[in-house]
């Protein structure tokens, strides 16, 4: 199935103890390309996510944002600094001997001393932490490529609405072609009696340059290729591998062959069918570069 490289997915749930957040946005871009935004203690994610992701994307330029709340049981742990906390003691101890004031200091006295409490983050499990964020980016890829199948969805339509109107006009050109060689044999022929008057024509002469102009605007190599170009192009939107960089080739070649007819159109209509088909095949190239 065609994919497109702008999508969107987002996924929370809570796992082992974690509210965890995961959103993945993309656009178009030639590779792949991978960046993440962490929460700062959770940096050894970033690689195992590009990992994860890098083997179920080929092409776009991927975002992906997580948040992760501990809910169950703290990830900070205060320490008592029982060092700083006796020395206290025994300097208010010796005040109240030496002062004889009463030694009423309390715990809530000395938790208001600067470095008495220590703040300190848990140890992290990171294989735990990996496992459940893993988890929840599952969940947000689903949505995420459930969205670019969609988009790739509405993308193929219309590229194959396209590729039908290109293929009337290929067929319009074929039809016209030998046409115009009918027209040219005729207006040669009224050319030549209007110049030469009652003089006798040679046949073989207006057929020699009939076989010379139909030579010189023979676009039925281009046409062929031209449709070789369209079936493929059909089988490459059937596809459920990445072929975006190929259908990008093929247009190339699709406007070369255009290019070719429109260069040896010796017929107004001929070109002007050329110049709708080099509109249709320029917007098929821009809505192949979102395609994976």
């Amino acid at each position: 199935m065609i994919k497109s490289m702008t999508g969107y997915g987002r996924a929370q749930q809570l796992v082992d103890g974690m509210n965890i957040t995961v959103e993945l946005k993309s656009v178009n871009h030639r590779y792949f390309e991978f960046s993440s935004k962490l929460p700062r203690s959770y940096g050894f994610l970033d690689e195992a996510l590009k990992t994860f992701f890098m083997g179920k994307l080929t092409r776009g330029k991927l975002e992906c944002y997580v948040q992760i709340e501990t809910v169950e049981e703290a990830d900070t742990l205060v320490s008592v600094n029982h060092p700083l906390v006796k020395s206290y003691l025994a300097a208010y101890r010796e005040l109240s001997e030496s002062y004889g004031i009463e030694n009423d200091i309390k715990v809530s006295d000395l938790v208001k001393v600067a470095d008495v409490l220590t703040l300190r983050k848990a140890q992290a499990d990171e294989v735990r932490i990996r496992a459940a964020v893993m988890t929840v980016a599952e969940a947000a890829l689903a949505g995420f490529i459930d969205m670019r199948e969609r988009e790739g969805a509405r993308l193929k339509a219309d590229v194959l609405d396209r590729l039908a109107t290109i293929g009337e006009t290929v067929a319009y050109i074929e039809a016209r072609s030998p046409e115009t060689v009918k027209e040219y044999n005729e207006k040669l022929i009224a050319r030549l009696q209007e110049l030469l008057a009652d003089t006798h024509i040679e046949e073989q002469r207006i057929l020699t340059e009939a076989a010379i102009f139909a030579d010189k605007i023979a676009v039925a190599e281009e046409t062929v290729r031209l449709r070789s170009h369209i079936a493929q192009m059909q089988s490459f939107l059937d596809s459920d591998e990445a072929v975006g960089k190929k259908m990008d080739f093929l247009v190339q070649e699709m406007n070369r062959e255009t290019n070719t007819i429109g260069s040896k159109a010796q017929d107004v209509a001929i070109a002007r069918k050329v110049v709708a088909m080099k509109a249709e095949i320029e917007k098929i190239r821009e809505q192949i570069q979102n395609i994976e």
